[in-house]
């Protein structure tokens, strides 16, 4: 159950943080940004994930920007099958046109259900992700991104995930 879970987490928080737009100066004076990711999974025994996850940001200069991002994870095999939702705030500061430093904050809802067992369980956990990486401009205004982030608040016995740290690979379009 938890290794199931822990997987699809982890997938899910790479997606979230995958999807974030360069502090560089936009056209006119536009300064909302927009992005998301969408994700699908397959694994033994019948297991298939769908994961979207939309976020809106603001450019509150032309280095920094936060705003809201959120997540939500459908899981499902022949023996269990779990809901993940995610909602939080997130800042990301840019530094020589290709680095970022970046802060993320999510809180989780998540139910499991173990089909085997007739098990199920809800519960809730936070997790605040810092990390950084680099972004590479592959278009006029779309971007590489690749990253790593930690979860300062996990705790290896009591969290759904299996580890706090988070690779990302992404790509970006910015507005």
């Amino acid at each position: 159950m938890k290794k199931f879970i822990i997987s699809m987490m982890l997938i899910a928080s790479g997606s979230v943080f995958s999807q974030v737009s360069v502090g560089v100066p936009s056209q006119g004076n536009n300064r909302w940004t927009f992005g998301g990711g969408i994700g699908v999974g397959f694994g033994s025994n019948s297991s298939f994930s769908l994961q979207a996850s939309p976020r809106v940001g603001y450019r509150i200069t032309d280095d920094l920007e936060g705003g809201a991002a959120g997540s939500i994870t459908w899981q499902t095999s022949d023996y269990h099958s779990s809901t993940m939702f995610g909602v939080g705030p997130f800042a990301n500061y840019y530094f020589a046109r290709s680095f970022f430093l970046s802060a993320n904050f999510q809180h989780y809802f998540i139910n499991y259900k173990d089909k085997f067992y007739d098990y199920k369980d809800s519960r809730e956990e936070n997790a605040l992700y810092l990390g950084g990486g680099y972004m590479q401009r592959i278009g006029n205004n779309s971007f590489l991104q690749l990253g790593l982030m930690y979860n300062v608040l996990w705790k290896e016995r009591s969290s759904v995930f299996s580890s706090g740290l988070v690779p990302n690979i992404g790509f970006v379009v910015g507005l």
